[in-house]
């Protein structure tokens, strides 16, 4: 009876664990795109940050080889996304709503770097 008890317990904190975390997961999304030139060329290792539109909680990401970054898993929300690479910058992408279980896409064109 003891061991009965132990694994229907056993049985429900799992439950209980495993709905706790699908409900977190629910309020995740993804931010993904990629960073190109003036050019509309990829670039390369590029400096890719994040933040909260309030500002908050700055994030960081470099390009790949084929100029995207992705950051996943982020409270859904609005963000603020801006991309640098060898002293030139793209605008500021503001307002990006990410939202739950979905992927944002963005572009971002770096502008020629001055001189």
């Amino acid at each position: 009876m003891k061991r009965t008890l132990l694994i229907f317990g056993m049985l429900a904190v799992m439950a209980f664990a495993a709905s706790a975390n699908a409900q977190f997961a629910r309020g995740l999304g993804t931010l993904s795109g990629s960073v190109l030139d003036a050019r509309g060329n990829p670039v390369v290792n590029a400096s890719v940050m994040i933040q909260t539109s309030d500002g908050l909680r700055p994030h960081a990401a470099r390009t790949d080889a084929n100029g995207h970054f992705e950051f996943t898993r982020f409270d859904a929300g609005q963000y603020d996304v801006r991309a640098s690479s060898h002293n030139a910058y793209s605008e500021w992408a503001k307002h990006l709503l990410i939202r739950p279980n979905k992927t944002t896409e963005v572009t971002l064109h770096i502008a020629a770097q001055s001189k």
